[in-house]
């Protein structure tokens, strides 16, 4: 019977164990010093070994070698690579999750070992024991027989008890590095006598993100598909995946506002059998590394692409605005995710290109032409109840000295010629979006308008950087709340008040004011009196 990849070649001394290098150099530690516990905890996400991990600890436990154990050559190790040892007992906790199965398993392990030194049970999912299984376990597990030992697997250790942690030595599976699945496969690869690309390799790492199984599954699908040399075009014909050139022409046409051309192209993707979530998936990570490429001086350290097209990518990069890039991943992280949901992930990706491309997205601010609105007429406030009478003025100008100038107004009062700024309309105009721009509002104030120009002032750092990545969409709210198009002029002024408004709160009146106004009353009380 054909075996599987995964199983054929899974791992049969700890020295082929991929990216786990902490974990084996405790395990072996371990058997070499005879200090062996009876009970581990193995937590860490699919395919990273963890069975495997805990069917090399049953073999060193029980291998007939005098040296490095396990030797993976002796009848021992033999039998439990077949599943045949009678002292290795495992366990799924999916399908034996019940108070009963752990009944069984506490009587069993009353009697001895048959054939080995050591009576292993190994686990698998354990988090989905119930509750009364758990409580059921606690007493065996935390003192076992001294022949008795415990591995248990799982990917979910916040579902775990504490009382079951606390019994338990827990080592925790990392993913395993791409380098380390790329060396694995290449490996394979040699054995079977099958040709492979390194770009084939990259791809099949990428997708396997950080899963040995997972990797190897992809292999297998190749390796059958084509049987002489796996490459990259039948990785991805395979995966559904578009290329990266595809990737980069989407993002372009997108960006330039193309929304009839990124329709169509993204017709002829679908067409040619790509798959619509591994489709957004590709896209998250072609923005990722657009995103990198910006703030990263190495970017091969990270990104898993050859310098040729990551030079590629760094021409596009300073071609597209950061915002764009920025929004871009959040839109698709959402489009992902209610895709998982949907049977028609077509119509979300669909709606979301549109989007992109609209201008707000693509931050193309001469695409606005939003309805002119004429300034707001300027009215002359209302006289007060209270007027003082004009021998009360007479008296009171000759008696005190001449009032100070009143303080000039903190916003700017733009010309007739100029229409004013609502900066709290335009940053309500900000808030419609839910991006990060939010951040203006209590952390910058208009400062000055004119011609064609106006200027923010905000006072942090982060503020004026998040205020020059958005600039194309405040000059798109300006334009929108103003009727016509405006630059803007970022200034830093870190000496102003955080947590300040966006319209400077009008001034209490001076007590002399209100002094005056007391003594205009009582003036004209007595004149009415007389």
């Amino acid at each position: 019977m054909y075996l599987a990849l995964y199983r054929r070649f899974r791992p049969e001394t700890f020295e082929r164990v991929l990216g786990q290098e902490h974990i084996v150099k405790i395990l072996t530690n371990q058997l070499r010093n005879g200090t062996v516990g009876h009970a581990y905890l193995f937590c860490g996400t699919r395919g990273t070994g963890k069975t495997t991990m805990a069917r090399l600890l049953a073999k060193g436990v029980n291998c007939l070698s005098d040296g490095e154990r396990p030797c993976g050559l002796c009848a021992n190790c033999l039998a439990v690579k077949d599943g045949v040892f009678m002292d290795v007992i495992e366990i799924d906790a999916a399908s034996n999750n019940g108070v009963e199965n752990i009944r069984e398993l506490r009587e069993s392990v009353k009697y001895p070992p048959s054939v080995g030194r050591r009576k292993v049970y190994i686990v698998d999912e354990v988090h989905m024991l119930s509750s009364g299984a758990f409580n059921a376990l606690l007493k065996t597990l935390e003192e076992p027989p001294e022949y008795a030992m415990f591995v248990l697997a799982t990917t979910e250790r916040r579902k775990l008890p504490a009382t079951v942690l606390s019994r338990c030595l827990c080592l925790d599976f990392k993913r395993v590095p791409a380098e380390a699945v790329k060396k694995g496969m290449r490996d394979v690869c040699a054995e079977l006598g099958v040709g492979v690309t390194e770009e084939a390799l990259a791809l099949l790492s990428s997708n396997a993100d950080g899963s040995v199984r997972d990797a190897l599954s992809l292999l297998d699908q190749c390796v059958c598909a084509v049987p002489d040399e796996v490459t990259r075009d039948t990785v991805l014909e395979l995966l559904g995946s578009p290329g990266e050139e595809e990737l980069i022409l989407l993002t372009d046409t997108v960006f330039d506002g193309d929304v009839s051309g990124a329709l169509i192209q993204l017709n002829r993707l679908l067409a040619e059998g790509r798959d619509e979530r591994q489709l957004i998936r590709d896209w998250i990570e072609h923005f990722r590394r657009l995103m990198l490429l910006r703030h990263l001086k190495r970017p091969e350290d990270i990104l898993n692409m050859s310098v040729e097209n990551i030079d590629i990518l760094r021409k596009q990069c300073e071609r597209l605005a950061p915002a764009f890039v920025n929004d871009g991943i959040f839109a698709l992280a959402e489009i992902l995710n209610d895709a998982a949901w949907s049977a028609q992930p077509r119509v979300l990706l669909e709606i979301g290109i549109i989007k992109m491309a609209s201008p707000r997205i693509s931050g193309d601010a001469a695409a606005v032409k939003p309805a002119p609105t004429k300034p707001a007429p300027v009215t002359k406030p209302a006289p007060t109840s209270a007027q003082p009478s004009f021998a009360a003025a007479e008296q009171r100008a000759a008696s005190r000295e001449p009032a100070p100038p009143e303080p000039e107004p903190s916003e700017p009062t733009p010309s007739e010629s100029v229409p004013p700024i609502d900066w709290q309309a335009v940053i309500a105009e900000v808030k419609k979006e839910k991006s990060v721009l939010m951040r203006l509002d209590g952390h910058s104030r208009l400062a000055d308008v004119g011609k064609g120009v106006f200027v923010i002032e905000v006072f942090d750092k982060f503020t004026k950087m998040t205020a020059e990545d958005g600039r194309d969409r405040i000059e798109a709210a300006v334009a929108r709340v103003a009727g016509m198009p405006f630059h803007m002029d970022c200034r830093l002024n870190e000496g102003a008040a955080k947590g300040r408004k966006s319209e400077p709160e009008p001034a209490e009146p001076e007590p002399f004011e209100n002094e005056e106004k007391e003594e205009d009353v009582q003036i004209q009380e007595t004149l009415d009196l007389g």
